[in-house]
């Protein structure tokens, strides 16, 4: 295929944008021609976009629906960690991400995970030793080792991470990071040990600590954590050590914008608008040493044109010199895939939520939810009691909280949680980071166990119910509890009906399901609940 392209060429390189001509053949680009005038020239063309650091599965879309929805906001490739499906299906669940990425025109890089389980507090559906990481990281189709989630371990020199990491530096493949709050001497010792990037930071000033200390810097702007304006004005100085991120983005989300938006953004605060696309395109393309085009002669025709450099708004999108997305709408078709899962459990009752209110003890541990973080805080308050069981407390905001092993039969790990603002019914969800048990918070125990088999009859998905009302919704996600194997933009309009259902029960999250998804999260402080029990992340250990 030859065919030629005029426009505003974006050199982000050389700072400099010039009318030119864009001779592309059999995938790559064979010249590009200034021109004398830029006369009836229109649109900007620049490397497309790339999200630095996304699990996949959060999208709840397999890979190839991820990318038909990316690609319309000029995302052309991304850093992928497969953990996610890999707690829950194991290597098996890399390489089903890995073939399905594949069938489609777009530019994977996925990782080796590093911490499969994420911590040994809780209980997952398979393990990845040290030699399966290594194995792993000798594929070509494994680009870095993936978050190192397990800091302490780093920081103890526990032989197994340490193994991970020799494994990665051996075969000089980047290391990411996930060290949320470290600082000092910890967060220099973390970044000695070889870690390249952290995607966690939430304050400018961690950021400039762990800069100085030369580990890059990923904002993110996820679905549930929110970044970005806290670090964004570190690009005016910093910007050849920074890059942008999704991390976990919901598929409502996904549909509207990308990295596009966070261009839009920075731009629009007055930072140059060079160095906000050296985060956005340049700089993962040489930090995971990615085959993707940067708009250069003999380089992949991987790259967009767009409208204007202050909204970003994509006219089209090329890939390996197909174009696969033109105003608005997507050129990748959907493809269906074959389901994997790993759900083994029965459906609960109302007994197995219960939690027996113990003598002369009345103030208790309770999680608070922050709206736009993954952190949360711990709180210690009277929790409600009625004929000596404790239960959710609409009137003053403390809702009981559940974890349930979707693995094998357990008891229900129970707590409370402030800031879900819940008047009635409960959410549930099977999309519980990093393991993927079963996580619901409600209104009464008899709503959280409709919510939590509604996703069990599905074997996999979130819910929304209230009995009194009739309300039983649920988004079946088969493929590993985690995904759909439907139409992309089908799955955002049933997630947004979800969302809106879960608002009208009174919720004052800006996304209840995602924040929901993070509460089981042991690696981010500083309480948080698994299927053991109550977790405090500060000492690391169960309350």
């Amino acid at each position: 295929m030859h065919f030629i392209i005029t426009g505003h060429i974006v050199d982000i390189k050389g700072n400099r944008i010039f009318p030119g001509k864009l001779e592309v053949t059999d995938g790559r680009i064979l010249s590009i021609t200034e021109l004398a005038s830029s006369e009836n020239l229109q649109g900007y063309i620049l490397p497309g976009f790339i999200d630095a650091h996304v699990h996949i599965e959060s999208s709840m879309l397999i890979p190839s629906e991820f990318a038909r929805l990316a690609v319309v906001h000029g995302t052309v490739a991304t850093v992928s960690d497969p953990h996610e499906i890999a707690n829950v299906c194991g290597i098996d669940g890399i390489n089903y991400m890995i073939a399905n990425g594949k069938s489609v025109p777009f530019k994977f890089y996925f990782g080796a995970p590093s911490c499969v389980p994420a911590t040994i507090f809780e209980s997952s559906g398979a393990t990845i030793t040290s030699g399966e990481v290594t194995q792993l990281l000798q594929r070509p189709e494994i680009a870095y080792l993936s978050e190192m989630m397990n800091f302490p371990g780093v920081l103890n020199h526990d032989e197994e991470v340490l193994l991970k990491i020799e494994a990665a530096k051996k075969m000089d493949k980047p290391v990411d990071g996930h060290a949320p709050g470290l600082r000092g001497d910890d967060a220099r010792q973390y970044i000695e040990a070889g870690i390249s990037t952290d995607h966690e930071c939430f304050t400018a000033e961690e950021a400039l600590e762990k800069l100085s200390y030369g580990m890059k810097i990923i904002i993110r702007e996820g679905s549930a954590a929110k970044n970005f304006e806290a670090l964004a004005e570190l690009l005016n100085d910093h910007f050849d050590n920074m890059m942008f991120c999704s991390d976990d983005k919901h598929p409502d989300s996904l549909v509207k914008s990308h990295i596009n938006e966070l261009c839009a953004r920075a731009v629009e605060k007055g930072i140059d608008v060079f160095k906000v696309l050296k985060a956005a395109c340049n700089n993962p393309v040489e930090h995971y040493k990615m085959q993707v085009g940067q708009l250069g002669i003999g380089d992949a025709a991987d790259f967009i044109i767009v409208n204007d450099l202050k909204n970003f708004k994509v006219y089209r999108t090329y890939i390996d010199g197909i174009m696969v997305a033109e105003s608005g709408t997507s050129l990748i078709s959907s493809t269906k895939e074959e389901e994997i899962n790993h759900f083994n459990v029965e459906p609960c009752t109302v007994k197995d939520l219960e939690i027996k209110k113990e003598k002369d003890i009345n103030i208790f541990p309770v999680i608070e939810a922050l709206d736009g973080q993954l952190i949360t805080s711990q709180l210690k308050i009277a929790v409600k009691e009625l004929q000596g069981k404790l239960v959710s407390d609409t009137e003053n905001d403390i809702l009981k909280i559940v974890v349930m092993n979707r693995y094998a039969k357990a008891p229900v790990a129970k707590a409370f949680i402030k800031n879900y603002t819940l008047k009635q019914g409960a959410i549930a969800s099977s999309v519980a980071h990093d393991s993927h048990n079963i996580i619901a918070v409600g209104a009464d125990d008899e709503n959280i166990c409709e919510a939590i088999n509604l996703v069990i009859q599905n074997r996999g998905g979130i819910s929304c119910v209230d009995i009194k009302t009739d309300i039983k919704e649920v988004l079946p996600l088969p493929i590993a509890g985690l995904m759909s194997n439907e139409d992309g933009y089908k799955i955002a309009a049933q997630y947004t009906k979800l969302d809106i259902t879960a608002k009208a029960f009174g919720s004052t999250l800006s996304a209840p399901f995602m924040t929901l998804s993070f509460m089981a999260l042991l690696v981010i402080p500083h309480l948080k609940l698994s299927d053991k029990g109550l977790f405090d992340g500060d000492k690391f250990g169960f309350v």
